[in-house]
Parts: C-alpha cells; sequence; structure tokens
C-alpha cells in the first residue's frame, strides 16, 4: 500500500469537519513547497492560529467588570 493509499484510507474515517482540517493543513504545505510564502515562519503562525480557532466564531465571549480583575495598575 503507498502512501497516499495509506493517507486517504485515515482520511476517510474521519469526520467531516477533522477532513477540513486535513485540507487545510495539504493546502499549507503546497502553498509552502510551491515557493509562494516568502516568510515561512509567519505563514505557518497564520495556519496554526487558523487552526487553533477554527469553530470558535460561534461561541459566546465571557463579559468581564472591573470586579472580576486580580489586579488593576492605573
Amino acid at each position: 500500500m503507498t502512501t497516499l493509499e495509506r493517507i486517504v484510507e485515515k482520511v476517510r474515517k474521519l469526520p467531516d469537519e477533522k477532513q477540513a482540517e486535513v485540507l487545510n493543513f495539504v493546502e499549507f504545505l503546497n502553498l509552502r513547497s510551491s515557493g509562494a510564502g516568502e516568510d515561512e515562519d509567519l505563514e505557518w503562525s497564520l495556519f496554526s492560529l487558523a487552526a487553533a480557532l477554527k469553530g470558535m466564531e460561534s461561541e459566546e465571549r465571557p463579559e468581564y467588570t472591573l470586579a472580576d480583575l486580580k489586579e488593576r495598575y492605573e
């Protein structure tokens, strides 16, 4: 079994959202290997930030007040 066949077999077993993450990573690797990205560190940072925050758009943000602060600098 080739590497590609093994990858396809494993990806098929993943839920759709995880398959989308795999696709995102593959696209990042293609971009990086094509030489299109001059600053690889920046590219990687943007990719990893997007992956880490994926799905959080719909989460509610907590509402903090000044009373929640442990320390306050003025």
